[in-house]
């Protein structure tokens, strides 16, 4: 279980914080979504999860034990927006054995496997994939840590229909064995497979119901 109480995150160059008292809880194996406009502090929320950034006060627990950033690095495993332009691997196998150069084949496949691109070639370069199948790829980067928590920022940003339902079933897949946190402005896609929700406004977390907001959604649709 995820814990976070009173996280609070503002730099001494900011007049204003920019995370305010966040508190969240999310159980195992959920998918908790955080909506939220640009700038609203929601990738800086998962730099702190995933022990990038000090927070300024509060603290995050990990069945009930509380974590420093160190800690918080080997729990989380985080996709940024757009990790494709993060691709260092001039394979898909270097790709996915960066910093663990000692990972057999056979592991290197169940994460491909996990994520649907087992039919791939190890010798492929990433850059030659897809904009879906890249995504995938960058969800396998981090798998192959085998995390507890995974992060994801903005994961359909700049997809096609078409990929974005492709990679929404993917998330609803994994998270049968993994905890996931997805931040994003545009929740449309995700409302169906999430178990929890929040709303961040000028760094203050609200939560909200899933369910009325996928019917709002349907309705303002209608509507139009």
């Amino acid at each position: 279980m995820l814990h976070i109480r009173n996280l609070t995150y503002h730099p001494t160059a900011t007049p204003t914080a920019i995370l305010k008292s966040v508190n969240l809880d999310l159980a195992p194996q959920h998918l908790g979504l955080i909506i939220g406009p640009s700038g609203s502090g929601k990738s800086t929320f998962l730099e702190i999860l995933s022990g990038l950034a000090q927070p300024t006060s509060g603290a995050v627990f990990w069945r009930e034990q509380k974590l420093i950033s160190e800690q918080l690095q080997q729990l989380a495993g985080l996709v940024f927006q757009f990790p494709e332009r993060h691709f260092c691997g001039g394979t898909i196998l270097e790709e996915l054995r960066l910093g663990h150069p000692e990972l057999g084949t056979e592991r290197v496949k169940q994460a491909l496997t996990e994520v649907g691109l087992e039919h791939l070639s190890l010798s492929n370069s990433p850059h030659a994939l897809s904009g879906g199948q890249q995504r995938r790829l960058a969800l396998a980067v981090q798998l192959i840590r085998q995390p507890n928590l995974l992060l994801l920022d903005e994961p359909t940003a700049g997809l096609d229909w078409s990929m974005r339902q492709q990679l929404v079933s993917l998330l609803a897949k994994l998270k049968k064995n993994w905890t996931l946190l997805v931040v994003t402005h545009d929740a449309g896609d995700m409302l169906a497979i999430a178990d929890n929700c929040w709303t961040i406004k000028q760094g203050e977390l609200e939560s909200v119901d899933p369910k009325s907001l996928l019917r709002e959604t349907k309705q303002s649709l209608s509507a139009a």
